[in-house]
């Protein structure tokens, strides 16, 4: 039965991919109501990260800001629908690569920071659409084998994507990097409390693993932030110009620096972060759990 809904569930997302996109908007509007109503658990969850993060708002301001999350969410989740199945000239005219572009050009060693936005996979095609420079990123496997397949052939769509799976290790990644593979890293999640430093993210002790930092040195890299952002007409990919002095010699400093850097990107489009996720989960010793 489980292979019948995914097998269903992904031919949906083939026919979703030709309807206009106003529609595809409107029914992920409904959704991400309906997941905002009937999903209490993350509902939640969301509405606790938002709280700790902006403790200034009203509690009206947050709860429409939680609703706003969901939508997004839900919209974000239909548009792989066109970004994997639709023709290559409808996506290249709903998703818009802006910003300091010439920083992903050239050979340079690269690691590209790629927070988790509801826009996260239209950043990849932005990329992949226009610098068809080979890439890497660390994956994990879905548990759901079809689903897997079906992720790793929309991901892989445009581009020369390698995938580098957690057990890897460090050393493949490392020369990638070093020959001139842009490596993508989505470190903005709680991975427990195993390699990680706490660092401040929003005021908070937040659990955070380091790698970005790391991997910046390892491969003698440039970090480049990729920020993508949901609008009416599909997404703009913003890369924005790489940072200055990093890293440095202190990791634990450098992913202070990273968070920062994350919190002003997440102020400007609060309701497209992935505040789903139980952002704060890890706490220091001793210190009561938030969820």
């Amino acid at each position: 039965m489980s292979r019948f809904v995914t097998r269903a569930g992904i031919a949906f997302m083939q026919v979703l991919a030709i309807v206009p996109l106003s529609w595809t908007r409107a029914l992920g509007a409904v959704l991400g109501w309906l997941l905002y109503v009937f999903v209490g658990s993350r509902r939640r969850v969301v509405q606790t990260n938002l709280q700790l993060c902006y403790p200034e708002r009203s509690e009206a301001e947050r709860r429409q800001l939680a609703r706003q999350t969901f939508i997004h969410f839900a919209q974000a989740w239909l548009d792989r629908a066109w970004l994997w199945h639709a023709p290559r000239p409808w996506v290249q005219k709903r998703v818009r690569l802006i910003g300091a572009v010439n920083e992903l050009a050239g050979n340079e060693a690269t690691v590209i920071f790629l927070p988790h936005f509801v826009g996260l996979d239209a950043a990849w095609v932005g990329v992949a659409l226009q610098m068809p420079r080979p890439s890497t990123t660390i994956y994990t496997d879905q548990s759901n084998k079809m689903v897997d397949r079906w992720i790793l052939r929309g991901r892989r769509r445009f581009g020369n994507l390698r995938l580098f799976g957690r057990t890897d290790g460090v050393k493949p990644i490392v020369t990638a990097l070093r020959e001139g593979q842009p490596l993508y890293l989505l470190p903005d999640m709680d991975f427990g409390p195993e390699d990680s430093v706490f660092v401040p993210f929003y005021g908070l002790p937040t659990a955070t693993v380091p790698s970005l930092s790391r991997f910046a040195r390892l491969g003698r890299a440039k970090v480049v932030p990729l920020v993508p952002r949901l609008t009416p007409w599909g997404y703009d990919v913003e890369v924005l110009p790489a940072w200055e002095s990093f890293p440095s010699s202190d990791m634990v400093a450098d992913t202070a620096v990273m968070n920062d850097h994350l919190k002003a990107y997440i102020d400007t489009m609060p309701a497209q972060y992935y505040w789903v996720h139980k952002r704060f989960k890890t706490r220091p010793e001793g210190a009561p759990s938030f969820y």
